[in-house]
């Protein structure tokens, strides 16, 4: 996938890396029914508010000025009608669906779990704290081959532990890995705010470019969020905030901020061929076409499993006529 041309998918780390602690449990339905002020009394009387009965002398249900009866309610005001039970069974079907989650295989284990993750589902209940594990463990698992069931899997843990930072992180990186740009930025303020941590800054950035944001994209270079990165992380943001930057036409600016990477790295990270393909794209974007050739080559030599497309590219330039 061209970077400049929609936002990297490739730029986070498997959300079963994410813990789960905090609250979590089954949601429930409503309370019991309590009865009315108007309703009898044990002592077969008529109930009474400030010493006047609260029905009708006649026996009559209380009517509203519009002739439709007045159900009284405890602070003896009337409402409009019963509630919408069908609707309501709905919607209790569809948040128990979410959940229930997608089935889990039986040899997936709570222990296939990160170390610190499993330690942060320590205040859980160990049955709800094994079930939340599992589903991460397959969100981990599914993220790349399967982002949908990766995503549901992520919403169960989060029904079980809705207030943990680290599952709304999971819930995040699966809607990104789905494209779901918006939930994905949502679940990732959720849990910075729950966390103060800014590791998602990068994907967080992406998704406001993915939104048609670069200037909110932009924004998230700053001294503060980079000194809570670590080197892959800063680079990461580094190929996201260029892109923002070649949205706007500010080409140069781009390959300025893309410089100050390593891109001659005899290394073999992940970002590397994404720092490179960044750098070419810019190039060319910027009318360096010799430059952004070469660059495009120094991608495909480390590019071993092919995140991105730059064979493609190259072949695409090849055919284009000279200027």
């Amino acid at each position: 996938m061209a970077e400049s041309r929609n936002p990297r998918r490739d730029g986070g780390k498997p959300a079963g890396r994410g813990a789960v602690g905090g609250r979590g449990g089954k949601p429930t339905g409503g309370g019991r029914d309590q009865r009315g002020s108007g309703d009898p009394r044990r002592d077969g009387k008529p109930g009474a508010r400030d010493g006047k009965p609260a029905g009708r002398r006649d026996g009559k249900p209380a009517e509203r000025r519009d002739g439709k009866p007045a159900h009284p309610r405890r602070d003896g005001k009337p409402y409009d009608a019963p509630r919408n039970r069908r609707q309501e069974e709905g919607d209790r079907t569809a948040a128990q669906k979410i959940y229930d989650g997608p089935p889990i295989p039986d040899d997936v284990s709570a222990k296939d779990l990160d170390k610190h993750a499993r330690q942060a589902l320590q205040a859980l209940p160990e049955k709800l704290a094994d079930k939340v594990a599992r589903h991460l463990v397959m969100a981990g698992m599914l993220i790349s081959e399967d982002p949908e069931t990766a995503h549901k899997h992520a919403l169960a843990a989060r029904a079980r532990a809705t207030r943990t930072g680290l599952v709304r992180e999971a819930c995040g990186e699966t809607a990104y890995a789905c494209g779901k740009w918006a939930e994905a930025l949502s679940e990732f303020r959720a849990a910075r705010r729950m966390t103060g941590g800014y590791i998602y800054a990068p994907m967080m950035a992406d998704c406001e470019r993915a939104l048609k944001r670069p200037d909110k994209a932009i924004a998230y270079d700053t001294t503060e969020i980079r000194s809570q990165l670590d080197d892959a992380g800063q680079i990461e943001l580094s190929i996201v905030v260029a892109g923002a930057r070649r949205d706007q036409g500010q080409y140069d600016a781009a390959i300025r901020l893309l410089e100050t990477e390593p891109l001659h790295t005899k290394g073999r990270g992940e970002w590397v061929p994404r720092l490179r393909y960044a750098y070419a794209d810019s190039l060319l974007a910027a009318g360096r076409k010799d430059e952004a050739i070469e660059w495009f080559h120094r991608t495909v030599a480390v590019d071993g499993n092919k995140t991105t497309d730059a064979e493609e590219r190259l072949a695409e330039l090849d055919q284009r006529p000279q200027a």
